[in-house]
């Protein structure tokens, strides 16, 4: 039987071509959900969850992780150009900054952007092994944002003395990229470091361009974890990325340009009592990114845009097995968030910058009982408490029921989010001091079910979650007297628009997912309808929120032979949605890529892909091109 049988929504019905690998009959084995803070074996998650692993990464070729995202159930993207360009991922229908990002228990964020969110555009597949994917409101574990949902990705970690992988491809506009990583397991020591390039001349990022906006981007990791006795363990992991993306103007071409530098560390402590049944995790986590934008036509002073955002997180994580049916996971932490961001003159003057810091205190603890056999029910609760705002707590509670073998399995839960008011959104010319957190409220049931002796598979889920204070921005009134909100705190200065709490908006929507295999011949597929209104008083209310369409669907066929060949057909389609510039409805639109490999030794294999087989004109944002067919040819090896 198949691994993945235990996914909410497997990898074979999010749209995605599964080798024959992937699909080995490992029917003694349990996919665990690490993003929910401690081991849970898959039939005992109350949320919507899917877990890719490297077979079904490798079979997907995939460039950046968003290129695999998007062919799961829920969610949509939209990319102001090629890659390297501003993205941003939308979890059933949730903001763009409603979603975490977690690399090796890293929590990437970005204290100086619009929203505070993780950057998607510049994440990519490099020695990754595993991917979950969370949907729903996960406050209760991870805090602020997760409000659509999470994306934990995991890197490789090595599990013989000395092993490694490496790929090289390279296909349309001089797209190159290479991609390295090797480690090794003793009794002692686990180690793993890799590398990355990538560089490629691109797509204008205007759709009214005719220059090509490059991209280059390099990256680095290295992850160490040394057994100081059988029950303490000591975790070192750093993450480095680099990156230039020229990008146009408003009015079409320009030679502007920004770099961006990224830095990530962690080092945590691991330590376990009472013969393994009470595990503690203390850390410390930073992350800083550095972002400058360039414009060389500018006669006296280039460098256009200057920011830097810092972000250090203190955890304690303690888990707890009471008993074999009851455990609880609880935890405390502290998050410094800091920022400094400054739009330089084309002049002389001095450079003014903004500065501004706040500070996250929280505790959480969340409890998972087995009263009987295939019948798990969970609860949580949180509080944060930031220095500005005060405190908020959230819930959740939520059931599994999986009967017998777990052919069937029956999930529901509900759960609440929030999001605390970014840096920028409190502190800049255009900040408010006195806002609140987004509120969200959502809750979900669905089934799933094995068909045909485990050759077939079926599942369905409802969701629906509500958000208040939603923060968006108020433009000022262009005639008579401006109110108050209007001027920058504390001057007679007048803005054209400030961030408020003035938005409510509600999700709902159905994902249906389905798949069979037979021999060496598969198909999978999976379609979302995602019905999110805007509710906020006003010319807008009642209609789809900006960016989200309201139909998505995957669908695959393929062939996968016993020796590792494998042919496969994909389609992705997009439903109309309206942008937030001007009102403009952006077209619905169908892609297709065909995907191929031959194994020529075990460790060994060529592969290629042609994507937008069809050269389809379509667009995720309005005034940004997208990319037209694209071909690659690449090589991959292990040892």
């Amino acid at each position: 039987m198949p691994e993945y049988r235990f996914l909410t929504i497997p990898a074979i019905a999010a749209g995605l071509s599964i080798t024959p690998a992937a699909q080995a009959d490992t029917a003694s084995d349990e996919i665990v959900v690490a993003a929910l803070r401690m081991p849970v074996e898959i039939d005992r998650v109350a949320s919507s969850v899917t877990v890719l692993d490297l077979d079904e990464i490798e079979a997907e070729q995939p460039i950046s992780i968003t290129d695999i995202l998007v062919r799961t159930p829920g969610i949509s993207m939209s990319r102001n150009g090629g890659y390297g360009a501003a993205t941003s991922l939308r979890v059933r229908g949730a903001d763009a900054g409603h979603s975490v990002l977690v690399i090796d228990g890293m929590r990437l964020s970005d204290a100086s952007t619009t929203d505070g969110g993780a950057d998607f555009g510049g994440l990519f597949a490099d020695d990754i092994e595993r991917i979950e994917i969370l949907r729903g409101p996960q406050s209760v574990l991870w805090g602020s944002n997760a409000i659509g949902g999470v994306v934990n990705v995991v890197s490789a970690r090595p599990d013989a003395p000395l092993e490694g992988r490496v790929a090289i491809e390279g296909g349309s506009r001089n797209t190159l990229s290479a991609r390295a990583g090797a480690g090794g397991r003793s009794k002692a020591i686990d180690w793993r470091i890799a590398g990355s390039t990538f560089t490629t001349d691109g797509i204008s990022a205007r759709d009214t361009g005719t220059e090509r906006d490059g991209y280059r981007r390099q990256s680095g990791s290295g992850t160490l974890t040394a057994r100081l006795t059988p029950n303490l363990s000591l975790d070192l992991r750093g993450y480095y990325a680099s990156g230039r993306n020229d990008f146009d103007g408003f009015s079409g071409d320009s030679r502007a340009y920004g770099l961006t530098e990224v830095w990530s560390a962690y080092s945590g402590l691991k330590a376990a009592f009472l013969d393994g049944r009470f595990n503690n995790r203390f850390a410390f986590i930073e992350n800083r990114t550095d972002r400058d934008n360039f414009d060389p036509d500018r006669t006296v002073r280039a460098q256009t845009f200057d920011a830097q955002g810092r972000t250090r997180r203190y955890e304690y994580q303690g888990g707890l097995d009471i008993s074999d049916a009851i455990d609880v996971a609880f935890g405390a932490e502290r998050e410094e968030q800091r920022m400094r961001t400054a739009s330089p003159r084309n002049t002389t003057d001095p450079v003014s910058a903004t500065r501004a810091q706040a500070d996250i205190d929280s505790i959480y603890a969340q409890a998972r009982v087995t009263p009987a056999q295939g019948f798990t029910a969970e609860g949580g609760v949180r509080h944060d408490d930031h220095s500005l705002f005060g405190g908020n707590t959230v819930v959740s509670l939520g059931a599994s029921f999986a009967p017998g073998d777990g052919g069937t399995v029956v999930r529901s839960n509900y759960s609440e989010g929030f999001k605390a008011p970014s840096l920028y959104q409190l502190f800049t010319q255009y900040g408010s001091e006195d806002l609140q957190p987004e509120r969200a409220k959502g809750w979900e049931a669905g089934i799933e079910q094995r068909l045909a002796n485990d050759r077939a598979f079926v599942s369905v889920t409802y969701f629906e979650r509500k958000s208040e204070n939603l923060i968006d921005f108020a433009y000022c009134p262009t005639t008579g007297t401006p109110p108050v909100q209007c001027f920058i705190p504390g001057t007679e200065v007048e803005r054209f628009g400030y961030y408020a709490n003035i938005d409510r908006s509600r999700a709902r929507g159905v994902e249906v997912a389905g798949s069979a295999q037979f021999g060496p011949v598969f198909a999978n597929g999976n379609v979302s309808w995602i019905d999110a209104e805007d509710r906020s008083v006003g010319a807008s209310e009642g209609e789809q929120l900006p960016r989200v369409p309201r139909y998505l669907a995957n669908a695959a066929l393929g062939y996968a032979a016993s020796a590792g060949h494998s042919l496969s057909l994909a389609l992705r389609y997009a439903g109309k949605s309206l942008d937030r510039s001007g009102g403009i409805m952006l077209g619905d639109y169908w892609l297709t890529d065909l995907r191929a490999e031959v194994t020529l030794a075990e460790s060994l294999s060529l592969y290629g892909r042609v994507e937008n087989l069809f050269d389809t004109d379509y667009a995720t944002a309005s005034g940004y091109a997208a990319l037209g067919r694209s071909a690659y040819l690449g090589a991959r090896a292990r040892f």
